[in-house]
């Protein structure tokens, strides 16, 4: 098992310094987003090749590769769509400043995703590896089946709802407080933490003793969804350009987990 992590670190790696050097180019970094699924998915991939066959090792793996891929899809096409994204351009210094340009998106975005990748995809990794051969999905597992697919539906339908609002001309300068956004104030984060907890019951019902040293994946991710790159950073940036309708969304909108609006609901905040 060692091993083939160590190779998944290796072809990861590679992949991310290649991806930096595009960026470099391009002088962009905001595509790496996209490429947070789309790895975390060729990782399980990559797992499931090495590994015995069976009945747990394809779940767990689809699992990851079909949250990946949408997550991967989405990403990328609005990077297409917005380009670069603003935390990036605060966090790094302008692309004409050349070299120190580069070497700070490669310390500060490449890099740092890379390790980060390999700790939140530990469990679907070592869950795909550690399971014997024709091994059947474990009942305990389902449970982590359920988690997962609740998390699904707030980040895939959240992610529509948000991008149909903001395709909407009459929406601009509004906050977006309908559908699953009247009940949390981020339907996409809460989602993404439900999945890879899903993931991590899925693949402790597999392989307990092996999988219950990735439990770092999961508790950063949440930590990282919650307090800072996630709901943390976007409501910074949100307070910044709605102010008052923003702050009488947040008075009215559960932060995280899904709760029926406080006060009487008022369109655009």
């Amino acid at each position: 098992m060692l091993d083939t992590l160590l190779q998944n670190g290796l072809v990861l790696l590679v992949f991310m310094l290649a991806a930096w050097i595009a960026s470099a180019i391009i002088g962009k970094v905001s595509f790496v987003d996209g490429l947070w699924g789309l790895t975390i998915a060729a990782l399980a991939l990559l797992s499931f090749l090495s590994a015995e066959s069976g009945e747990a090792h394809l779940v767990l793996m689809l699992m990851v590769v079909i949250w990946g891929v949408r997550l991967g899809v989405h990403l990328l096409r609005r990077f297409n769509r917005n380009g670069e994204d603003a935390r990036y351009r605060t966090m790094l210094p302008s692309p004409d400043a050349g070299m120190a340009y580069a070497v700070a998106a490669l310390k500060k975005v490449f890099l740092l995703q890379a390790a980060l990748i390999m700790l939140v995809s530990s469990p679907a990794q070592v869950g795909i590896l550690a399971a014997w051969e024709g091994q059947y999905l474990p009942l305990l597992g389902w449970p982590g089946i359920a988690l997962y697919a609740v998390g699904l539906f707030f980040e895939w339908v959240g992610d529509w709802q948000l991008a149909r609002f903001k395709a909407d001309p009459s929406n601009e300068g509004k906050v977006m407080d309908e559908g699953l956004w009247r009940y949390t104030r981020h339907p996409n984060y809460f989602g993404d933490a439900c999945v890879w907890w899903g993931i991590f019951i899925v693949a402790l019902s597999i392989a307990p003793g092996a999988v219950i040293w990735t439990l770092p994946g999961p508790l950063f991710l949440t930590f990282t969804l919650v307090k800072w790159s996630g709901a943390g950073m976007t409501e910074d940036a949100m307070r910044d350009k709605y102010g008052e309708d923003f702050a009488r969304y947040a008075e009215r909108t559960s932060a995280f987990i899904p709760a029926p609006p406080k006060l009487k609901e008022q369109h655009g905040g």
